[in-house]
């Protein structure tokens, strides 16, 4: 289903180099919002380390953000180190494979690792990229997020029902 995540983790740091290899991932495209940093932009201790282990093993990464803040994306561009776009308007495919292309590695090797089904689950899966979802940071939202997450919860709900009964997730 194309509302399903190929996988799901607590937080970004869950994320393996060890998961990346079996599954063929070379590059990481990141979503900003309540997956590196809460709404007060407070980045969770580790995220630093993670990102530098992953890149010590060859990892590439990419920020793709919907948000229209540049100058948050740009924060934490900087303090990761990692390129980015920003105001990308998941799930449109634009901004995903635009980091797709600067990563220069095909669709499949490629996972896009957000908090957000309808945003970064929905976009990756139309960009045929795995695609990773993460458990927000914070329960602090913006207005059109707290709209979606029931609808989102509801979707968990039957992704964990059809894991636990080892369904396939295509």
């Amino acid at each position: 289903m194309i509302l399903y995540p190929k996988a799901h983790f607590n937080n970004v740091k869950e994320i393996s180099i060890e998961f990346l290899e079996k599954n063929n991932i070379k590059a990481l495209i990141l979503d900003v919002d309540n997956t590196l940093i809460d709404y007060d932009r407070n980045m969770p201790d580790g995220i630093v380390e993670w990102v530098e282990q992953l890149k010590n093993n060859g990892i590439k990464f990419y920020i793709v953000s919907n948000t229209n803040k540049k100058d948050k994306v740009e924060q934490v561009s900087q303090k990761l180190k990692i390129k980015y776009n920003y105001f990308a308007k998941k799930p449109l495919k634009t901004g995903l494979l635009k980091a797709q292309k600067e990563l220069q590695e095909k669709p499949e090797n490629v996972a896009v690792v957000g908090d957000q089904i309808f945003t970064d689950v929905l976009g990756g899966n139309r960009c045929k990229m795995f695609t990773i979802l993460i458990e927000p940071i914070a329960e602090k939202d913006i207005w059109l997020t707290k709209i979606k997450r029931p609808i989102e919860i509801f979707i968990k709900k039957k992704y964990f029902k059809k894991i636990n009964k080892g369904g396939d997730m295509d």
